[in-house]
């Protein structure tokens, strides 16, 4: 049910977004509008409604905070795990400096916000990428039959080295370096396909990490 739900809420909001996509495309008004800012765009998507639209933007801006606490608390966990020292710290010390960092980098950023976003955004997918493989070789392949001793994971004596995981981390990303293809950025391999080219940068990530784990983690 919770993957029902989550998923039908996600093409619902994809859906609209490609409704105002489609509304850039082909109304001159919105395109104008969408140069300024995407807010501004929303504003325009709801502004048919009336007071009942202005007041279903408002909510729409303020579910982004709402949307930020997950990965606040995210992000104090995972300061938290670093070792006991930082485990000693109060968690909403941690949430308060996570809050502080994205502060000073949305007013810092706010002019090229966008256009940081996109590109910041295509450097998390090849990392999330490579980072996902590694985790699930991990579990497949050396913890499927063994299992996790949950009580070992603070004890450093009873852990591994660690070096596989970003060792093969930063040798996969050879893939996305040589396979991506961004405004800032084509890598050889990715020019070579077609007469345009292609983003090839993910799956060459994804290929490279998964061959170089096992052995260095063995």
């Amino acid at each position: 049910m919770t993957f029902i739900g989550v998923s039908i809420s996600f093409i619902f909001v994809n859906l609209l977004g490609v409704g105002l996509a489609s509304g850039v495309s082909t109304n001159p008004g919105w395109d104008e509008i969408y140069h300024t800012s995407s807010g501004a765009l929303l504003l325009a998507g709801f502004d048919g409604l009336g007071g009942f639209g202005t007041f279903c933007a408002v909510v729409v801006t303020l579910e982004l905070c709402s949307n930020a606490v997950p990965s606040l608390y995210a992000a104090a966990l995972d300061f938290q795990v670093l070792g006991k020292v930082w485990k000693a710290i109060p968690r909403y010390f941690w949430v308060t400096v996570a809050a502080i960092i994205y502060l000073v980098c949305a007013v810092a950023g706010r002019e090229q916000l966008f256009l940081i976003f996109q590109n910041f955004l295509a450097l998390m997918g090849y990392w999330r990428a490579m980072f996902v493989m590694i985790v699930f070789e991990g579990h497949v392949i050396f913890r499927r039959h063994r299992g996790f001793d949950w009580a070992a994971y603070e004890d450093q004596s009873k852990l591994p080295i660690g070096a596989a995981a970003p060792i093969s981390f930063l040798v996969g990303w050879v893939g996305p370096i040589v396979g991506m293809y961004q405004v800032w950025w084509i890598g050889p391999v990715a020019k070579q396909v077609g007469d345009t080219g292609a983003d090839l940068g993910i799956w060459l990530g994804i290929a490279i990490t998964a061959v170089i784990f096992p052995p260095l983690r063995f």
